[in-house]
């Protein structure tokens, strides 16, 4: 499974970020975990609002941090 992290660094991409990785760890799960900030990469995907997730190529959030229950339902 890979997990995107669409975003320019900013503190809410860096708490996403760390709450993707919460959450594969507290499902067990081997992700790969990328962090996208190029803006065309981004743009690519129609995000218009960091940070945005994107699960195996498809974007499930944009604009908010996920808290790391609603990344889990998502990775299950």
């Amino acid at each position: 499974m890979k997990v995107e992290i669409l975003g320019l660094g900013c503190p809410k991409c860096k708490l996403l970020t760390a709450n993707a990785e919460s959450a594969a760890r507290e499902l067990g799960l081997e992700l790969e975990i990328v962090k996208v900030t190029d803006i065309r990469k981004i743009s690519e995907y129609g995000v218009m609002m960091t940070p945005a997730l994107v699960v195996d190529g498809v974007v499930r959030s944009a604009g908010k941090v996920l808290p790391v229950e609603a990344i889990k339902k998502l990775l299950r």
